[in-house]
């Protein structure tokens, strides 16, 4: 059974703003997390009940809700050399 995905707001206005080059990678990434939300390079963040996944720059800011089987896009964020300041 697949899990339903959801964007956030936030996350459908940082997607419309990903160059094209980009797009396709992080919309896989997006296809793939309907099967599986977390397979790949995900890592539950400290304090939250949120996850990250990162795609090359960019990292995808998810919850999900094992129960009813949905996951939440909060946020898609590009990774730059002041991320982690």
């Amino acid at each position: 059974m697949s899990y339903a995905v959801h964007l956030a707001d936030r996350a459908q206005k940082s997607l419309r703003r990903v160059p094209t080059s980009d797009l396709g990678r992080l919309l896989t990434a997006i296809e793939a997390m309907k099967a599986n939300p977390v397979f790949g390079d995900v890592v539950k963040l400290k304090g939250t009940d949120a996850f990250r996944r990162r795609v090359g720059d960019y990292r995808i800011i998810f919850t999900i809700d094992f129960e009813g089987r949905r996951v939440r896009l909060v946020d898609i964020l590009r990774r730059t050399t002041t991320t982690y300041r």
